[in-house]
């Protein structure tokens, strides 16, 4: 009979093999970025608007809808949430629709039209849907103006276009030219939505979350827009012009628009309704640019159209994992990876710039399209990936943008430099504090404090690593987790900090790690492994799932494994749960386990189980192996 030792081996032997069997020729390993089915439906919307048929692209795209509709006729944004959600079933409905390939009087249709109509109808579908439908002429555009001379507020001023996050303003550009035009493509596929909605509005606070919306608070905002709204004509036309140039100087070489299909569909409607041609090279390559993102996804029914790429993130992740595992640096399957990565090494200034003007670019983006848009998870993640002597000047580029990303409050964000404006974070719209601003989060710190830490040799002296710490020891909760903003979600944070406190030697017998150990031990679940519900972003409660997730469970036991010892018997318990794949079942692999936005796009990175089991049995293989020595 083989000692678990044994059998740990052979699965991080056997994953390492399928893992070289998958990696391209460029070096790059190229996985599925799987999220809802808002993709697919805004796709064909825009396709049957413009008049592009293509009956076999869309149909594969519906059918993709379709194999997500559940039973009962609505579509959920992640498998346990408790009821159908109403802004996943608008979409899967009108995609299904617009499609043609389905009509409303099928059964699974009738189901989610009743559903849809039992909510309210399309009152409460969230605001970027119910933009979509405007612009295809599906729902009243709302009385309200956005002035886009906003765009020339310069940024010395104390509030400006910057203060949005980097996703925001790449988004809300196009949203209010389209709207301020009150602009629709007519989609003649469906005609009209009113047998959902009977009394659709015109009312703007109807677009708003009022909900969570602070007067108080919003006031100067408020006085700002009122002021902007006085200026003369030309004004407003330099913004329209501030808001085209804003855009076509973000398009990718594919034609996409920072390379987000969500925001180059948003774009291609925005420059309709500007005058451009639908026959125009720049609405040619951004639609040919989206049609790009679309693959097969790893399912059998139709074809997913992904919101990007995430090419250089698994990139470097699944490399570095395979080095943790045994892999040389020398060898071909290193070597080639880090080929592809130096080449995606950003070399131009860009919007982060604004609030780190003196900082030299250096970074990396998620997906291999992007030149644009650096963030930090990816630099971290290519840092460790890449070794430092093929390239070290390059090397130390990447290293010293990162530190300079460093927020004033000592803990790191995803994309940009101190953007937590807290007029922006209030303002009515639904998901701002979680998409408007891009804040510190326990996630990017631990993770680039566990770069730090592993690659540049950083210690908790360090005035960085010192300022970071503190961030995180005063933002753990009193339960002894952390928040994860990118990931499900408190195990994600977690997972995060700890590997990032140990990374920079932080003790075992530190109160803030004791704490977190504790808790992670207390949620293991009787299976062995460990498991958290989408839920728990929405409620900022931890809330358990009724089963195990792979990645969640590799999470914990890495984390457990940077002080715990790898015989206590919890450890061993999810050890065999992790490599035992003969008791998974597709919803221990399946579900998803990372964040695009809160209550709207979660994710499954078919990357992940990969990645991240390699990391968990190469820890407990080298702590098993460390006391052998001993």
């Amino acid at each position: 009979m083989h000692s678990l030792l044994e059998d740990v081996k052979a699965f991080r032997q056997k994953t390492l093999e399928q893992l070289l069997n998958k990696q391209k020729p460029d070096g790059s390993w190229k996985f599925c970025f799987e999220g809802s089915v808002m993709t697919n439906s805004f796709l064909i919307l825009l396709l049957t608007s413009l008049g592009d048929h293509d009956p076999s692209l869309i149909s594969a795209l519906a059918r993709r809808i379709r194999s997500k509709q559940d039973g009962d006729g609505t579509f959920r944004n992640y498998p346990d949430e408790t009821a159908g959600n109403l802004t996943a079933t608008v979409q899967g409905y009108t995609g299904m629709l617009a499609s043609g390939m389905y009509n409303r009087y099928e059964p699974h249709m009738q189901k989610a039209e009743a559903f849809i109509q039992s909510k309210g109808g399309l009152k409460r579908v969230h605001f970027m849907t119910k933009w979509m439908l405007a612009a295809n002429g599906l729902y009243p555009w709302p009385r309200l103006y956005l002035p886009l001379s906003f765009l020339l507020i310069p940024p010395i001023f104390p509030l400006h276009f910057y203060h949005l996050s980097t996703y925001a303003r790449i988004h809300f550009v196009p949203m209010a030219i389209t709207l301020n035009k009150k602009f629709s493509l007519k989609n003649e596929q469906i005609g009209s939505l009113r047998h959902l909605d009977e009394n659709m509005s015109k009312n703007p606070l109807e677009w708003l979350s009022i909900r969570s919306f602070h007067e108080r608070s919003f006031y100067p905002f408020n006085l700002q827009w009122k002021e902007l709204l006085k200026g003369p004509a030309y004004v407003h036309n330099l913004g329209y012009e501030a808001g085209k140039k804003y855009m076509l100087d973000r398009i990718e070489q594919d034609g996409t628009l920072y390379s987000y299909a969500s925001a180059t569909i948003f774009m291609i409607y925005s420059l309709l309704s500007l005058g451009i041609s639908k026959h125009a090279p720049v609405i040619k390559r951004a639609v040919s640019g989206v049609k790009g993102l679309i693959s097969p996804c790893g399912g059998s029914d139709g074809l997913y159209l992904e919101n990007s790429t995430s090419t250089v993130w698994d990139t470097a992740l699944l490399s570095y994992a395979m080095q943790e595992a045994g892999m040389p640096e020398k060898s071909a399957a290193v070597s080639s990876a880090a080929d592809f990565l130096e080449k995606k090494q950003h070399v131009k200034k860009a919007d982060w710039a604004v609030f780190n003007p003196h900082a030299t670019p250096g970074g990396w983006g998620f997906s291999n399209i992007n030149t644009n848009n650096p963030d930090l998870d990816d630099t971290a993640a290519a840092l460790k990936a890449i070794p430092f002597n093929r390239r070290p000047a390059d090397w130390n580029r990447g290293l010293a943008w990162l530190l300079s990303m460093q927020n004033r409050d000592g803990g790191f964000a995803a994309f940009e430099k101190n953007v937590n404006h807290p007029l922006i974070g209030s303002l009515p719209i639904e998901s701002a504090n979680e998409a408007a601003v891009d804040p510190s989060t326990a996630d990017l710190t631990g993770r680039v404090l566990h770069m730090l830490g592993l690659k540049a040799g950083y210690r908790a002296d360090h005035p960085a690593i010192r300022r970071a710490l503190h961030w995180l020891y005063h933002n753990q909760e009193e339960n002894g987790s952390w928040y994860g903003r990118w990931g499900v979600c408190y195990i994600y944070g977690t997972w995060a900090a700890v590997t990032g406190m140990k990374a920079v030697g932080v003790r075992d017998d530190h109160p803030a790690v004791q704490k977190a150990l504790r808790w992670l031990a207390s949620i293991q679940l009787r299976d062995g492994g460990w498991g958290e519900s989408c839920k728990s972003c929405e409620i900022k409660t931890f809330a358990p799932l009724s089963h195990s997730t792979i990645v969640q469970s590799a999470w914990a036991l890495d984390a457990l494994l940077q002080y715990e010892d790898p015989l206590e018997p919890h450890i061993q318990k999810g050890i065999r749960f992790l490599i035992d794949q003969r008791r998974h079942q597709p919803q221990h692999i399946v579900y998803p386990t990372g964040i695009g936005l809160p209550k709207q796009f979660y994710i499954r990175y078919h990357s992940y189980p990969f990645v991240f089991s390699l990391l968990a049995v190469s820890a407990f293989i080298k702590q098993m192996e460390m006391r052998e020595k001993h």
